[in-house]
């Protein structure tokens, strides 16, 4: 066995993987990986557009929602040149810099997305359990301050990961278990001690989303026990319709960044396409599917979206 490092004048390339033992189908496999890609940068600019747009969206409740849209987006852009190029093209090589670069933008958005999910659940905690101090707490300014609070929580728990990363030695195995660079999977290639990587891979992990989670699950114990406190059923039922998108969008988050977690640290056993499959799965259905359910269940958005579409038929 011969060991690589990152000191060698040569770039280290590793090699990125379609869907295991699927190759001889891998174009009809690419169709749909590509119609969820366009699907979730198509619905998240829509998205994006409306609320930059339309004045009457400019509430702090938009202002999150086009957050978790830019979110999205920057997700599905950040892996869209290496799936497609292996499932497309069969572009499977990838240096070192690039991977941990893409590394980087990858659990950084995946990071801000849960920290933008926090943001919401604070927003319909305010909105359903002080909606008379609702303006007042959160202004422009704050949300601004969210915004960037979650983005330096985001570089300051990524950074020592990938510096970490740089300074691994690689053994002949140089095959990732999906189409891009994910943590977990590039650090179980080296040949050299890699607790330090892994230690901190949890530490950023339990720092953002294991941070982020619980206090989600908290604000929804109080704003249920505040629901609860109402006595006309219709007015419980419309603050629980205000909450349905966002629990929708925690749930399509949460559920496949678990089970991804699980099956690389724990499922070894498990055959390769099944790790495949989640890790796209976690990738895209999130981006697809969040643009959909805030258009179907918020009404100011459906309503907005189809104003833009008549214009722009209009227009033609």
């Amino acid at each position: 066995m011969w060991v690589l490092n990152n000191t060698s004048a040569q770039p280290l390339t590793f090699l990125l993987t379609g869907i295991p033992g699927l190759r001889a189908a891998k174009i009809w496999v690419s169709i749909p990986v590509c119609l969820l890609y366009a699907g979730a940068l198509s619905g998240n600019s829509m998205i994006l557009f409306v609320v930059l747009r339309e004045q009457s969206l400019h509430e702090p409740m938009y202002y999150f929602l086009s957050m978790l849209s830019a979110t999205d987006l920057s997700l599905s852009l950040c892996t869209l040149s290496t799936t497609l190029g292996v499932f497309w093209f069969e572009a499977r090589e990838i240096n070192l810099n690039a991977c941990v670069a893409q590394m980087f933008f990858l659990h950084g958005f995946t990071f801000m997305e849960s920290g933008v999910l926090l943001a919401m659940a604070f927003d319909r905690f305010v909105a359903i359990c002080d909606p008379l101090r609702y303006t007042t707490i959160l202004t422009n300014a704050r949300i601004a301050q969210i915004g960037m609070s979650m983005l330096t929580r985001n570089v300051a728990v990524m950074l020592p990961v990938v510096l970490v990363v740089k300074r691994l030695s690689f053994c002949s195995s140089m095959v990732l278990s999906h189409s891009y660079c994910y943590h977990v999977d590039l650090i179980q290639l080296s040949c050299t001690d890699n607790r330090i990587n892994s230690i901190l891979g949890l530490f950023a992990l339990f720092s953002t989303t294991g941070f982020d989670c619980p206090c989600i699950l908290l604000s929804y114990v109080l704003i249920i026990r505040s629901v609860l406190s109402i006595t006309s059923i219709e007015g419980r039922q419309k603050a629980f319709n205000t909450c349905i998108s966002h629990i929708s969008a925690v749930a399509i988050f949460y559920i496949p960044l678990i089970s991804l977690s699980l099956v690389h640290r724990y499922g070894h056993s498990a055959p390769p396409f099944v790790h495949t499959i989640m890790a796209n799965i976690f990738l895209l259905i999130p981006p697809v599917l969040n643009p959909i359910i805030y258009s179907v269940k918020t009404k100011q958005i459906q309503k907005a979206v189809i104003k833009v579409l008549i214009q722009k038929r209009l227009q033609i």
